[in-house]
């Protein structure tokens, strides 16, 4: 059986949680392989709406959800989470829900210590959820992180906290904050251990014996490949992979696990916080996109930065991300739009280029070379059927497709999951 990731292709937002909710009708098995509760996902289920930030989309069918050890895990968050989805009828137990014994947790400290970073840069601030998924993943690297499997052993619990507390109390002097009592998050983490005991588990055993069994397993990432800390425009980027490469190594898995993987891009672009937007539009064409995509984070409530589709960021995201094919979103935002224009390279001290440079200047001062298409009246909110679109659409989706090198396998005409047309069946492979 195919095994496919979802990953995104611009700067996040692109509507993965719709895009995983559809496809997980033909999986078995759904994982959450990188970041936090800082992703938001909002899939449309029958006028049902349900916001998700850290569990995986596949509970909403009650498929077996893994979230595997790429993450990092605020508890508390988790279990809000559980409760509010709970109150909209779905069950959600460990039979449904698995959580990596080897994932690390966001603790109150780190969610304290990127909000004062971000308060204390002033201008110069990276735009971060302020949910402390950075000061976590710090934490990780640097060897020092509670993970979830410590919850189980109160003696390492207490040597890892102290361990923490020789680090973060320093940090804290320094920005003039009070120092932690390591003894009280002691007693919360204790006091929240029976909780979370029950969904801890060797996921990368569960996957590889689902794996073995012929089970079709969806991988579903967070934000997108330009928010990528290697690949993304760093530093204004999230703190973890998030290109399909870590599907890999953050469930557990071998890369060969992931047979197709489908890249989700917007048929215009947005961001969501600080750094460069080589397209950002700041006029009443962007205002226009923002009002009718009803661009507002799903976790923060930010209004979204908006602006043309840019072909150059998108085809790079492809290129690094091992992309196959893409989900194109909200193609009904452009109806009525006389004229759309596509960047297709970008003018830097009197060169065009073709990719985004690394440089943070650079990046910063790219100006876009854009192709101008000819619009449509039509409307394709619903289309179900490429017979149902304008002839000028398909033009624009066409054009698009040659620009970014590669096929769309799916497209996105509304928020509600039936209102999709499907090229490619990517669990077909």
């Amino acid at each position: 059986m195919t095994n496919v990731a979802v990953v995104g292709a611009q700067w996040g937002d692109e509507g993965k949680g719709k895009v995983v909710d559809w496809l997980s009708e033909r999986a078995d098995v759904v994982v959450r392989f990188q970041g936090g509760h800082n992703a938001g996902h909002t899939l449309v289920v029958n006028d049902a709406v349900y916001k998700l930030s850290l569990l995986p989309s596949g509970v909403v069918r009650g498929k077996l959800s893994i979230i595997g050890n790429g993450v990092v895990v605020d508890p508390w968050a988790l279990f809000d989470e559980i409760e509010r989805i709970q109150k909209q009828g779905v069950t959600i137990s460990p039979e449904v829900l698995r959580i990596a014994d080897n994932a690390c947790l966001i603790l109150p400290i780190h969610g304290e210590l990127d909000r004062a970073r971000e308060e204390a840069a002033g201008g110069g601030k990276i735009g971060t959820t302020g949910r402390g998924i950075g000061p976590a993943y710090e934490d990780k690297v640097a060897r020092r992180a509670v993970r979830v499997c410590d919850l189980a052993e109160p003696e390492t619990l207490r040597f890892k906290i102290d361990r923490l507390m020789t680090h973060h109390n320093a940090l804290r002097r320094g920005l003039g904050a009070e120092p932690l009592d390591g003894e009280q998050l002691f007693e919360q983490l204790q006091a929240l251990a029976p909780r979370l005991a029950p969904y801890a588990t060797p996921v990368w055993k569960v996957l590889d014996e689902a794996r073995r069994a012929g089970r079709r397993i969806l991988f579903e990432g967070a934000q997108g490949a330009m928010l990528d800390v290697e690949h993304g425009t760093y530093p204004f980027v999230t703190s973890s992979n998030t290109v399909s490469g870590q599907a890999a190594a953050g469930s557990g898995m071998g890369p060969g696990a992931v047979a197709y993987v489908l890249g989700i891009t917007k048929a215009y672009t947005t961001r969501v916080g600080s750094g460069p937007f080589p397209t950002e539009l700041f006029d009443d064409v962007g205002e226009g996109l923002g009002e009718r995509g009803r661009e507002f984070g799903t976790v923060t409530g930010r209004r979204r930065r908006c602006g043309w589709f840019d072909a150059v960021m998108v085809r790079q995201a492809i290129k690094v991300g091992g992309v196959d094919g893409i989900v194109l979103t909200k193609l009904d935002v452009l109806d009525g739009m006389a004229d759309l224009k596509v960047c297709v390279g970008y003018e830097l001290d009197g060169v065009v280029l073709d990719h985004f440079p690394a440089g943070m200047a650079a990046q910063a001062n790219v100006k876009p070379v854009y192709e101008t298409l000819e619009g449509w009246s039509e409307s394709t909110r619903g289309a179900r059927t490429w017979a149902d679109l304008p002839a000028t659409a398909i033009k624009y989706i066409r054009r698009i497709e040659e620009l970014i090198e590669a096929p769309v396998a799916i497209l996105s005409t509304g928020p509600d999951r039936e209102e999709t047309i499907l090229v490619h069946d990517p669990f077909a492979d």
